[in-house]
């Protein structure tokens, strides 16, 4: 698990993702998408592992795809290339825990993507947001099209990606991209603080509550409530709505176990 493109330290219910390649402003590579991809497999049955936290080291989150290597590539590579990428998106979205991306600097081209596949993103005040595609005549890949318009709307997501604009932080606030925006001083200790709150909540919630708002997106109402019924059944089993319905009436903090 892990390679020199990809940090990987566990730590308080935390397991912390960190794309190691600086010098490219954390362009991806193929060994970082497989790092991440092999360590949330390992994560997904880690009772240590609690949240997981996508961020960048040096400079920025990432500059997105290596666009450096991208005129080599022929079509049948891009399409494998792409394949790749894909497997990366579903890995995030499919995984039972919440992955909290941690913005600083910039997220530009499939690195947006890859963090709005993210449950959660985090962002340093004066960081930037860009659909940087059409700058070199692509389209979106790596689901910005999927994601992008279900957050902001049709008509701002097209904005976005045909301008190849960057909006700052604040914007993507303003706009419902991004959950947090932390000042860059101390940007890694709230965010933290942020992240901590989940990995000491009650997990089994969390899973069954992604898999709720990922299917709200392919279902009907009639379904949602349907789901919602069946899977209120299941949690009122586990150790963690016990221990929360015991700390209620004790009026103490609960201490879940995420069972």
């Amino acid at each position: 698990m892990g390679n020199e493109h990809l940090l990987v330290k566990v730590e308080n219910g935390i397991m912390k993702l960190t794309l190691n390649r600086p010098d490219s402003l954390n362009a991806f590579s193929y060994e970082m998408k497989q790092g991440i991809i092999d360590a949330l497999k390992e994560a997904r049955n880690n009772d240590d592992v609690r949240v997981v936290t996508i961020q960048g080291a040096g400079r920025a989150f990432s500059a997105g795809g290596d666009v450096k290597s991208f005129h080599k590539l022929g079509g049948t590579s891009v399409y494998d290339t792409l394949y790749h990428t894909n497997e990366l998106v579903m890995a995030i979205r499919s995984f039972e825990k919440p992955v909290i991306a941690l913005v600083h600097g910039y997220a530009a081209g499939a690195a947006f993507n890859y963090a709005l596949s993210c449950d959660m993103i985090i962002a340093a005040e004066g960081s930037k947001f860009i659909m940087s595609f059409t700058k070199i005549g692509l389209v979106t890949d790596g689901g910005g099209s999927y994601f992008l318009p279900r957050l902001v709307g049709a008509q701002r997501a097209k904005e976005l990606l045909f301008s190849a604009e960057p909006i700052d932080a604040k914007q993507a606030f303003e706009w419902g991209i991004v959950n947090r925006v932390f000042q860059a001083d101390e940007f890694e200790e709230k965010a933290m603080e942020f992240v901590s709150k989940y990995a000491n909540g009650p997990s089994k919630a969390y899973e069954m509550t992604k898999k709720l708002v990922n299917q709200s997106f392919v279902s009907d109402l009639d379904e949602m409530l349907e789901l919602e019924r069946l899977t209120q059944v299941i949690m009122m089993q586990t150790e963690d709505y016990k221990e929360g319905i015991a700390a209620f009436k004790e009026k103490r903090e609960a201490k879940y176990i995420g069972r």
